[in-house]
C-alpha cells in the first residue's frame, strides 16, 4: 500500500463521485462536465450552469461513503462591446461547496470479559467551501477550506482546518494543465481523558500533504477526453493517475481509468475502474445518473458508485 494509506483522513482521499472515481480519481486539469472542486479548487469557474450532485458508495465491511456537491460559476459584466453589442464579462469566479462523509457501523463493543454490550460507529467527516477566480482565458486560481469533523467514540472527537490550492492553465481549447497542493494545516488532535481520566493522552495525527500534477487533451472529432496525473505527497508516496471519458451517444458518456499505479511501493495493487453517465433534459434542467465501478484491493467486495445530478 502507499505510504500515505493509513495516514489520518485516509476516506477523504478515495475519491469524489462517479465521475471521479470512474476515470481513475485523474480530474486535477478536467474542466469540462459535472465539476466539483474537490479534484482542482480552481475548475469551478468553468461550470455550465449550476450543477448539484448527490451519491452514494456500496462497500464491504459496514462502510460507508456519501458525497454531496454544488457548484456554480458567476459571470460579472462591464457593459456591451461597442462592435458587437454583446455583454463583455469583466470577471469570472466560481464557487463549489461540499460534504464528504464516511464511518464504519456495526461495531462489536465488549467489556473486559469480553461480554458484548452493544454496537458503536465511527463518523468522519469533510465540509468543503471552495473559491476561485478567472484572471485570463488561460488562467484560474481557486483556495478550498475544508472543515473536518471526526466522532470516533463517544466523547473522543476531534475537528480540524485544513486548506487546498490549486491552479489550471488551459494551454489552448484542448489541452489543459492543472496543479494542486491539499491539506494545507489538517490535522486530528486527540483526547483521551473523557474515556481513560488521568490515564488519557492527547496527540496530534498529521495529514499527508499531498501535491498532483495533472493534464488532460480532448478529442473533438472522437468526442474523446483523456487524462492523466501525477500524485505525490511528503510521505514519499508516488502515485500515477489516468482516466478517459468517451461520449459515445448524445448524453450518454462511458468512461475508464487506473488510480494507484505506485511507483514508490511496486508491490501495492492498481485501482482499475470503469463507469457511464447518462442524462435528460426536463424543461429547462437536466437530470442524470453516474455510475462507476472500482476494484478494491484487500476486501471482500468492491466499490460500486452511484450519483444523481440536475444541471439548472
Amino acid at each position: 500500500m502507499s505510504a500515505s494509506a493509513g495516514r489520518p483522513g485516509a476516506f477523504s482521499r478515495i475519491g469524489f463521485g462517479a465521475r471521479g472515481i470512474g476515470m481513475g480519481n485523474a480530474l486535477a486539469a478536467v474542466k469540462t462536465g459535472g465539476i466539483a472542486a474537490y479534484y482542482n479548487p480552481a475548475l469551478s469557474v468553468f461550470q455550465n450552469d449550476n450543477y448539484f450532485s448527490a451519491g452514494y458508495t456500496f462497500l464491504g465491511y459496514d462502510r460507508s461513503l456519501n458525497f454531496l456537491n454544488f457548484t456554480r460559476r458567476f459571470e460579472f459584466s462591464s457593459g456591451k462591446d461597442s462592435l458587437t453589442g454583446s455583454v463583455k464579462a469583466r470577471a469570472t469566479a466560481g464557487i463549489s461547496a461540499g460534504i464528504i462523509n464516511s464511518g464504519v457501523s456495526n461495531i462489536e463493543e465488549r467489556d473486559n470479559q469480553g461480554i458484548l454490550r452493544g454496537n458503536i460507529s465511527t463518523s468522519e467527516n469533510q465540509f468543503y467551501l471552495s473559491v476561485a477566480n478567472k484572471f485570463s482565458e488561460k488562467f484560474a486560481l481557486g483556495i478550498t477550506t475544508k472543515f473536518y469533523y471526526y466522532k470516533l467514540y463517544e466523547d473522543v472527537t476531534s475537528t480540524s482546518l485544513g486548506f487546498d490550492i490549486g491552479f489550471v492553465y488551459s494551454y489552448n481549447e484542448n489541452l489543459t494543465f492543472g496543479f494542486v497542493i491539499s491539506d494545507l494545516n489538517s490535522k486530528y488532535k486527540w483526547d483521551t481523558s473523557p474515556v481513560y481520566g488521568t490515564s488519557g493522552t492527547t496527540t496530534t495525527d498529521n495529514f499527508p500533504v499531498t501535491k498532483r500534477l495533472g493534464a488532460s487533451y480532448y478529442l473533438p472529432d472522437e468526442k474523446l477526453l483523456i487524462a492523466a496525473e501525477y500524485l505525490f505527497d511528503n510521505y514519499e508516496s508516488q502515485v500515477l493517475r489516468a482516466g478517459a471519458e468517451y461520449n459515445i451517444y448524445d448524453k450518454l458518456f462511458i468512461r475508464g481509468g487506473v488510480d494507484n499505479l505506485n511507483l514508490s511501493n511496486k508491490d501495492d495493487k492498481p485501482r482499475p475502474s470503469l463507469g457511464f453517465s447518462y442524462s435528460k433534459v426536463l424543461g429547462t434542467m437536466s437530470a442524470g445518473i453516474d455510475y462507476a465501478f472500482q476494484v478494491e484491493n484487500y476486501s471482500s467486495s468492491h466499490r460500486h458508485v452511484v450519483n444523481v445530478f440536475l444541471v439548472f
